[in-house]
């Protein structure tokens, strides 16, 4: 007889979204994405953070405050954007996992990357005009988005 308690394939994708967002060096946001193929395969992961070459220690502000171009807004990366620019493949026709509704500069990615399904875990941002609008073009582009659900498994890794 099979064992009964295995994670789910929503389970497992959302829990390497988590993972990759530990990868996060912004002290106040971290956010990871998984994207997977038809066949349950991982295609890419990516998390928020500095683009390559550009010194998150050095050059990188993680600031939220202040003038545009002394905020981690003018410069960050996001998980989404990463995943889609991190595969070795076209990432037409996956799905996403991601554990922030993607935000309208995120969502026009997905969009032009052809994903078909954006499965997150939070939408913390909810009403907001990048929120608002991100959920328009993909409503427009036909692309589905739902919740994930926890269900209250914890996972415990001693790394």
């Amino acid at each position: 007889m099979k064992r009964s308690n295995y994670l789910s394939w929503d389970e497992y994708f959302m829990a390497i979204a988590l993972i990759s967002a530990e990868r996060s060096k912004d002290p106040n946001s971290q956010v990871g994405a998984c994207i997977v193929d038809d066949d349950n395969k991982i295609v890419s992961m990516g998390y928020n953070g500095a683009p390559i070459g550009y010194d998150d220690d050095k050059d990188m502000t993680w600031e939220r405050e202040g003038s545009f171009l002394d905020t981690k807004y003018a410069y960050v990366c996001h998980s989404e954007l990463n995943a889609i620019l991190n595969s070795k493949i076209p990432v037409r026709g996956c799905k996403l996992y991601v554990t922030l509704f993607p935000c309208n500069e995120c969502a026009k990615a997905l969009i032009q990357a052809g994903i078909k399904e954006v499965i997150y875990l939070s939408d913390k941002y909810d009403k907001t005009d990048s929120n608002t609008a991100s959920k328009k073009m993909l409503d427009v582009c036909g692309i589905k988005y739902r919740k994930y659900e926890p269900i209250g498994r914890e996972l415990k890794l001693n790394i």
